[in-house]
């Protein structure tokens, strides 16, 4: 089982050119100090999303260009993740992840497609656990402990913390609703008040919709009456005369003509055709001429309907000034504001039923927080029998791991503060992690967190496993401890993928995998032209350089010989 299957670098810190392939199982990596092993962790860490340094650039070359394979055959959710931001995931269930840094820039690719680079992290979360000095750190921080024992406690466990989360995300917003409301009451009342003044004021002028427009058109015709009266007599004059037979009018001379083109059609079908339009403009000349008639006896002069007319644009003027240029527009305001103010008048209802429930959310929330604190105390006396075992395997022998639950301020993941307290012989004092271990104790105790992690059960790890990279876990450990760590590191490889970068033999002696990063002078520079399986033979000697220095001391490599056989026997 492995997530990772190969990282390819180029021009990072002092590797050139390096390829390193990853196995299952336990994969370690050596090579003497400034050979670039911890490039290599640097270069998955830009595959994992993590901040480009541009410093980290080869000096002499343009860019660093960091490529690597992830297998998401175990993860359909991450498959998916890489779907979702546009990559292709190949038929084989692998991805291939680019990652290159420039001066001020860096660019990040996933199945081909560019991505932030924080798509990448947002996705490795969940495939790859680095553990090195920083996370050393980390793990001392109580959010990190409690989020490890959370880890133990199982799939259940983590039901009840989402469904805590949830709960507690649903409370929180409708209480932050309910303040908000409750402050600005007096606002809403004003606002309440101002809409009822304004919805009075239109309901009062009643405007009908477009009423403004044909009232001004209605002044336009009654303050001019006579003009217009004189414009349409001139205009049925012309088209008609006294009776639409006078000489040189409109009609007269169309009926003339018309007259004499049905004259001349017997001769010519075509002058026939003229004719009738020429009828069909007579007739529309006669229309007009009627109506021009008809407008000039109604057009009359009208005073009081003028001056009503004057009186209700004024009005109507009045109300447009305060809610819309036009009529219609105060129409839609008052619409608007009708449904505002059912919201307004609705507000204490609403917090009402808000206040409701968040009473009923409170109680959800503490019944799922006491279910969650039953469920980390029962895993810590669990997970810290299971470390303390491990702890004495890893050469600490009377050392145990105390994990204490105890109340604390209800947030988002419950009401428990949760502290690792190490006990590092009998009748010492138990001590948080952050003040009572040193740093070789704390990377012991930091390993036997992820066996005892790795190592549960299917009801208490309840998803798959990541996989993990050990950055100077040996850190301040040697002769048995080593051992201990190396072999506890093979256990932990059988269920899942290991990659270890170490600089003791003990460890490296339990790989399954062995990689040396190799370092050579090249003009001077020295730079990394590869990383290289060792077996038999090549990883003898190298083992015996790890613990002499000189890997043809036969002292050294009869050690190294004793170390493969006894890690052999060890697993």
């Amino acid at each position: 089982m492995r997530v990772l299957e190969e990282i390819a670098i180029e021009d990072l810190g002092v590797i050139r050119t390096a390829r390193v392939p990853l196995a299952s199982g336990l994969t370690v990596i050596t090579g003497e100090t400034g050979a670039g092993k911890t490039m290599v962790l640097t270069g998955l860490g830009l595959l994992m999303g993590g901040k480009a340094d541009p410093g980290a650039v080869r000096p002499g070359a343009e860019r660093a260009v960091v490529e690597g394979r992830w297998d998401l055959t175990r993860h359909p959710q991450a498959a998916h993740r890489v779907d979702d931001a546009g990559g292709a995931v190949d038929d084989d269930g692998t991805v291939v992840v680019l990652r290159t840094v420039a001066q001020g820039r860096s660019r990040a690719h996933l199945g081909g497609r560019g991505v932030p680079q924080g798509v990448l992290a947002e996705i490795a979360a969940d495939l790859v656990t680095v553990h090195g000095q920083s996370e050393q750190l980390r793990l001392r921080t109580p959010g990190k402990q409690r989020t490890a024992l959370d880890r133990f406690a199982g799939a259940a466990h983590a039901g009840l913390l989402a469904d805590h989360r949830a709960a507690w995300a649903e409370r929180a917003g409708l209480q932050s609703e309910i303040d908000d409301l409750t402050a600005r009451a007096a606002e809403r009342a004003r606002e309440a008040e101002l809409l009822r003044l304004g919805l009075a004021e239109v309901e009062r002028v009643d405007p009908q919709p477009g009423e403004d427009v044909e009232l001004g058109a209605l002044v336009a015709r009654l303050g001019n009456a006579e003009q217009l009266r004189q414009a349409a007599q001139i205009a049925h004059d012309a088209v008609a005369g006294e009776d639409m037979e006078t000489e040189g009018s409109a009609v007269h001379a169309v009926e003339q003509a018309r007259r004499s083109l049905e004259g001349a059609a017997a001769d010519d079908p075509a002058l026939g055709e003229q004719a009738k339009r020429l009828a069909e403009a007579g007739y529309l000349l006669g229309d007009v001429a009627t109506e021009l008639s008809g407008y000039v006896a109604d057009l009359q002069a009208d005073p009081a309907a003028l001056e009503a007319a004057h009186t209700r644009l004024a009005e109507l003027g009045a109300l447009t000034r305060s809610y819309g240029s036009t009529v219609d527009e105060a129409l839609q305001w008052a619409s608007d504001a009708g449904l505002r103010l059912l919201d307004l008048d609705d507000g204490g209802d609403r917090v009402e039923a808000m206040r409701a429930r968040v009473a009923e959310l409170d109680e959800q929330v503490a019944s799922l927080a006491a279910r969650l604190t039953a469920g980390r105390r029962s895993a810590a006396v669990r997970l810290s029998e299971a470390v303390t075992a491990e702890l004495s395997g890893l050469a600490m022998r009377g050392a145990r791991l105390e994990i204490e639950v105890t109340d604390s301020d209800p947030g988002p993941a419950g009401a428990d503060h949760v502290a690792f307290l190490l006990v590092p012989h009998p009748g010492a004092p138990a001590r948080p992690l952050g003040k009572g271990a040193s740093g070789g104790e704390l990377s012991r105790v930091m390993l036997a967190v992820e066996v005892a992690l790795a190592t549960a059960s299917d009801d208490e790890a309840g998803s798959v496993l990541p996989t993990f990279v050990f950055d100077e876990v040996d850190a301040g450990v040697g002769g048995r401890a080593a051992v201990e760590v190396g072999r506890r590191l093979a256990s932990l490889a059988r269920s899942t993928q290991v990659v270890v970068v170490t600089h003791l033999a003990q460890v490296a002696a339990f790989g399954d995998t062995h990689l040396v990063v190799t370092k050579s002078a090249v003009d001077g520079d020295a730079t990394v032209t590869g990383v290289r399986a060792v077996d038999d033979d090549e990883r003898v000697r190298e083992l015996a350089r790890m613990l002499s220095g000189q890997d043809e001391s036969e002292t050294a490599r009869q050690h190294a010989l004793e170390l493969l056989e006894s890690s052999a026997v060890g697993r």
